[in-house]
Formats: C-alpha cells, sequence, structure tokens
C-alpha cells in the first residue's frame, strides 16, 4: 500500500451487480485534478496582497498514489507593502512544510514503523511554521491562511482568518471554515443580527490571524468530497460582494473551472471590487 494511502480510509465496498462485484474490470479513472484559479487587485487597490498556491501531482503505474493537490488562499493585512510580503511567505513556508512531510517521502516509497503524524498534524504544524516566519520576518504584517490538502476525493483543511472554504454540491454553497472576525463573534454572541453584521464598518476586523505575534489556534476539518462537488477557497474579496447564491449559479453555468473563476473574478469587481479578489475551485474525481 502506498505511502499516501495509509492516511485515505480504504473504498467502499461495490454493490452487488457493479462491475467490481461482477468480476469486471473497471476502467481506469483520470489521474490528475480538475482545478482553476484567479486572483485579481480589484477595482480601488492598487496593489494584490492576495496570494494563491495551487500545486497537483498524480502518479500511476507501481505503487500508484491518489491524486494529490494542494491548495492556498491568503489575503495579506499590513501598511508599506507589509501584507503582500506576509502572505507570499506564508503561503510558501506552509506549501515547502506540508510538501516535505506529506508528498516527497511518497516519490521514494519510504515506508516506516515510526510515528507517522495525522494529515491534521502536518497541516496544523505547517500553519505555525508560517506564523513563525511572518512573526520573524514581516514587521507590522499579518494574513490570513486557509490551506486545504487534496487526496483522491478526501480534503483536509487548515484555516486562520476569513478566507473562507466551501463545499458546493449541486444545488447550494456551504461554508466550511469559520471566519475568526470581531464582529462574527458579536453575532455568536447574540449581540449582532446576520443583516447588522454585513454592514458593519468592522466587520473585517480579525481576532485571529497569522504573524501577529501571540499563540495561535488553527482550525482544521476533513470534508470527502462528492464526485461532481466542488471545493472552493476563496478571499474575502468574493465572498464580501458575491452572494452564495451568484457563486453557485456561475460555477455551474461556466464551461470550464478556468472560465468560473473568471467569472467569479468579474462578478466581484462588477459588484465594485472594493478588495483584492482570490478563488481556487477544484472538482472531485470519480471514485
Amino acid at each position: 500500500m502506498g505511502f499516501l494511502r495509509n492516511w485515505l480510509r480504504g473504498p467502499d465496498p461495490p454493490a452487488a451487480g457493479t462491475a467490481a462485484a461482477a468480476g469486471q474490470r473497471r476502467p481506469p479513472a483520470p489521474s490528475g485534478l480538475d482545478v482553476g484559479w484567479a486572483t485579481d487587485v480589484g477595482t480601488i487597490r492598487d496593489h494584490n496582497e492576495d496570494s494563491v498556491l495551487v500545486m497537483s501531482a498524480a502518479q500511476e503505474g507501481d505503487d500508484r498514489q491518489p491524486p494529490f493537490g494542494l491548495f492556498i488562499v491568503a489575503d495579506g493585512m499590513g501598511g508599506h507593502r507589509a501584507g503582500e510580503a506576509a502572505s507570499s511567505l506564508a503561503a510558501r513556508v506552509a506549501a515547502h512544510h506540508i510538501t516535505r512531510r506529506c508528498y516527497l517521502p511518497a516519490l521514494i516509497r519510504t515506508e516506516s514503523d515510526a510515528y507517522q503524524p495525522s494529515l491534521n498534524e502536518i497541516l496544523v504544524d505547517a500553519v505555525l511554521a508560517a506564523d513563525d516566519a511572518v512573526s520573524q520576518h514581516v514587521r507590522g504584517g499579518g494574513t490570513t491562511l486557509t490551506c486545504a490538502l487534496v487526496l483522491g476525493s478526501q480534503a483536509y483543511i487548515a484555516h486562520v482568518g476569513d478566507s473562507r472554504a466551501c463545499l458546493l454540491n449541486e444545488t447550494r454553497l456551504e461554508q466550511i471554515t469559520h471566519d475568526h472576525t470581531l464582529v462574527e463573534r458579536l453575532v455568536e454572541n447574540g449581540q449582532l443580527t446576520a443583516e447588522e453584521a454585513a454592514s458593519h464598518p468592522q466587520k473585517n476586523v480579525l481576532y485571529r490571524a497569522v504573524g501577529q505575534g501571540s499563540p495561535l489556534e488553527v482550525d482544521t476539518h476533513v470534508r470527502r468530497i462528492p464526485h461532481g462537488n466542488h471545493l472552493m477557497l476563496c478571499s474575502d474579496g468574493l465572498w464580501n460582494v458575491v452572494s452564495n447564491a451568484d457563486i453557485t449559479r456561475l460555477i455551474q453555468e461556466a464551461p470550464t473551472l478556468h472560465a468560473a473563476c473568471q467569472n467569479l473574478v468579474a462578478a466581484a469587481n462588477t459588484a465594485g471590487g472594493p478588495d483584492n479578489i482570490t478563488v481556487i475551485l477544484w472538482r472531485s474525481p470519480p471514485g
């Protein structure tokens, strides 16, 4: 069994009457990942403080590995381009940490009886490494950081800030992550309504971010994404100005994921484009 497969739950047994149950050979599934992404400065800002990182890999042959994807969105903050530097550094450090500990060992087919950390532990360590790097090297800077590691149809997510990871099925967009904003906390405590929060002047003030010099708590999520459903990562420059209904419609109507991402950016800009806009879309492959 491959190194990456050690982290995955085994496949569900085939139902009676399927090709596998009848002893017939199932056609091979596509080995690549269907992914698109886009980032844009918006219509008001003079530079883009968002960073996006997209990596995908597939291996066929002896000891075939499940498709591997790593998707990261980081939305920087801070004066004098500190936000731009913080988001870029955080994304690069997190990606280096995750690939070094998760994917690279699979390329040399490493097997060990030693303790093997969970993927959630690897993701949390990656975000904490990014936090240390930004704190040390980008004075005055901070960033959100949302990382999604995809193996087959399983998504492992680590998250800090108010960028989002969402699941889109055939009918609705579901937010997976939680916004770490002061206004969202007031809503949770019953001090604001959702309607009041939407127009609150401090709705984007974070109480948790990478690089802010305090002990960092990292949220994690694990979701199995059914075949044909989408995982979306985006910065608040998209979700703050484009409704969930419009996001769902634009993704479903687009001929490709790349076109969908471009259309989402265009919709945010049409709505005023007050912030930088970044979006990644991934479609779950056949099981």
